[in-house]
């Protein structure tokens, strides 16, 4: 098993790819916004640490191996402008199981744009690096991901109740997943996705 994309990769509107240093801008615009770490495991970041992450663990293209992870850009294919980003980790081989994130801009939020990278980022982690089971996991209180996840197929399975201490609070954590059957069949019948005009993010 690995994953080697032929990037960019596009969806309907949009590109996934490396980051490269041209996004340092682009990246610290809503990275260091303290409403778009509100949800995620980070908190803002500045230029030295963008600049530091993309030489380091940002840098990866491919997934090679169990416990490996790639971050991609999210770009509008109409103009170039990077948007947000989208990570796939690889949990495990024998389980074949893994992981989706996602950080958007919030001008652009309320577009379907988050929506469509994460379809895309499904169709990496099945069709092409033959995962079994990808996760998402989701702080209770962010409604809009949690409604993300449930346009795109994905079933709630576990509501944890104070399971981590996260930024000043004890947090609920809603882990939603989704199967490789389930995306074949969604995909056979017509996908719970049904575009960014019909459901935005």
């Amino acid at each position: 098993m690995e994953l080697r994309p032929d990037y960019p990769v596009r969806a309907r509107r949009l590109a996934l790819r490396p980051l490269t240093e041209a996004d340092v801008g682009a990246l610290v615009a809503y990275r260091s916004l303290p409403e778009v770490c509100r949800w995620v495991p980070f908190e803002p970041m500045d230029e030295t640490l963008v600049r530091q992450r993309l030489r380091g663990p940002w840098a990866r293209r491919h997934l090679e191996a169990e416990g490996q992870a790639i971050l991609l850009g999210a770009e509008l294919c109409e103009s170039g402008e990077l948007i947000g980003d989208v990570l796939l980790t690889w949990h495990s081989a024998a389980d074949r199981g893994g992981e989706v994130g996602y950080v958007f801009a919030p001008a652009r939020s309320g577009q379907g744009y988050a929506t469509e990278a994460v379809h895309q980022l499904l169709h990496l982690a099945f069709d092409e690096l033959g995962l079994h089971r990808v996760v998402a996991r989701v702080d209770t209180e962010n409604k809009a991901s949690a409604r993300l996840c449930r346009r795109l197929g994905m079933r709630l399975e576990a509501h944890l109740v104070e399971n981590e201490w996260f930024k000043g609070r004890w947090a609920d954590e809603f882990d939603f997943a989704i199967l490789e059957h389930e995306w074949v069949v969604q995909h056979e019948t017509g996908c719970p996705y049904q575009g960014p005009d019909r459901e935005p993010a």
